[in-house]
């Protein structure tokens, strides 16, 4: 058995006598409402998307814990690898070595800068073998893996001849220092979406970039994937008090913090749109529940005279607030739902690799991104539907009943 109030207030809504201006108010209120439901959880679903995204593609390619050298190799790495897997312990999925410097690639007609990066084809490397898009992982018998648009800046293709040239002893070219230069063929090509890794980087085998850049047996440094992520933090500090020098140990956060600080940068408007969310919802909810009090005044005088309670009176109009938030959230969801659905599977929205590192506007749909925008708008809406509903409990009953 509903309740008076809430009896009192559902006539009220529902009435097919009511003005069509408090019909007209009340849906300008429910489409606010809607609307900044749904700009706000599309707004954190992007970011949170944005996080995600952006992340996963650095560790495909970079992996979490980077060691690298004060120096310009480290030595012995043979008997170094087993020791930082075992520091790690189970936390590690693995522990691989390369050797990368910088370079120059080109064709006859065009030539490109680039860095080149040895890595050992029988290691895991699921993130670049993931992101291929034309032939296969292979780096024996001289093939070489290009990103999609270093090799439309070459205008290579799979099968195709390019020539590396790197510096000898990392000094500069002379009569008597020429540079080191090895011919390849594109063995596959990849696509990250990221243009820091499509444009400028380049992957031959691990014996073949030893031999290009004249450092025997020795690499630069490793790269470390976690099965923990959370773990980051505390096995870089771990690897720095156990590794000597000439280690230098960067958790990706590090190495890559302008990256991050820009996602955390992204971030920072959130209260504020979330505040002017909360304004267009505050003025919505209380024009259209004063525009209602003034529409009943004389039918507050008649429950009043009849004797309704101020109580009463006010769970009434606390009523409608909330239907009206209900029907704002419920549609701002399904809006939401609706926009991040079809950018999923359409891409509609593209962007510039260059400035954002992805291609397209990245969507994570979070349920709990979508539950607490709608708990605090519904909160904020209860809060603020008080004030008018104290207004019309305030109202006299000789008063409305003389204008009736």
């Amino acid at each position: 058995m509903p309740s008076f109030p809430f009896f009192i207030s559902k006539k009220y809504i529902f009435s097919k006598r009511d003005s069509r201006f408090i019909n007209l108010i009340s849906t300008i209120s429910i489409t606010g409402i809607s609307l900044g439901v749904a700009t706000l959880i599309i707004a954190l679903s992007i970011l949170n998307g944005f996080e995600e995204t952006i992340t996963n593609k650095i560790i495909d390619f970079d992996s979490h814990i980077k060691i690298a050298s004060y120096k310009n190799t480290l030595p012995d790495y043979h008997r170094t690898q087993p020791l930082i897997k075992s520091k790690l312990g189970d936390y590690t999925i693995y522990v691989n070595p390369y050797a990368s410097n910088l370079g120059i690639i080109g064709t006859k007609k065009i030539k490109e800068g680039v860095s080149i990066k040895g890595i050992n084809p029988s290691d895991n490397w699921s993130g670049i073998k993931e992101s291929i898009i034309d032939g296969k992982f292979e780096l024996d018998n001289g093939k070489i893996i290009i990103g999609k648009k270093l090799a439309n800046k070459l205008r290579v293709k799979v099968g195709d001849k390019v020539t590396l040239f790197t510096l000898k002893n990392n000094q500069l070219p002379s009569p008597e220092n020429f540079p080191n230069i090895a011919r390849y063929t594109v063995g596959s090509i990849f696509e990250s979406g990221m243009a820091e890794y499509d444009d400028l980087i380049a992957y031959i085998s691990l014996k073949d970039a030893q031999k290009l850049f004249s450092i025997g047996d020795n690499i630069n440094g490793y790269d470390i994937k976690l099965n923990n992520i959370s773990r980051i933090d505390s096995l870089t500090s771990v690897l720095s008090a156990g590794l000597r020098y000439p280690h230098s140990v960067r958790s990706i956060y590090q190495t890559h913090r302008n990256i991050f600080t820009w996602i955390n940068l992204q971030k920072e408007p959130v209260p504020i749109v979330l505040a002017l969310i909360i304004v267009v919802a505050v003025f919505n909810i209380i024009g259209t529940l004063l525009m209602i009090v003034l529409e009943k005044t004389s039918s507050i005088g008649v429950l009043k005279s009849l004797g309704a309670k101020r109580k009463q009176i006010i769970s009434v109009f606390i009523y409608q607030g909330i239907f009206l938030a209900l029907v704002g959230i419920i549609i701002g969801n399904i809006l939401a739902f609706a926009v991040t659905i079809i950018q999923l599977k359409f891409n509609i929205i593209s962007l510039p690799s260059s400035v954002y590192f992805v291609t397209s506007v990245p969507i994570k749909i979070s349920p709990e991104v979508f539950f607490i925008v709608s708990l605090l708008t519904l909160i904020l809406c209860l809060i603020v539907s008080i004030i008018p509903s104290y207004i019309a409990s305030r109202i006299q009953p000789v008063t409305s009943l003389r204008f009736r």
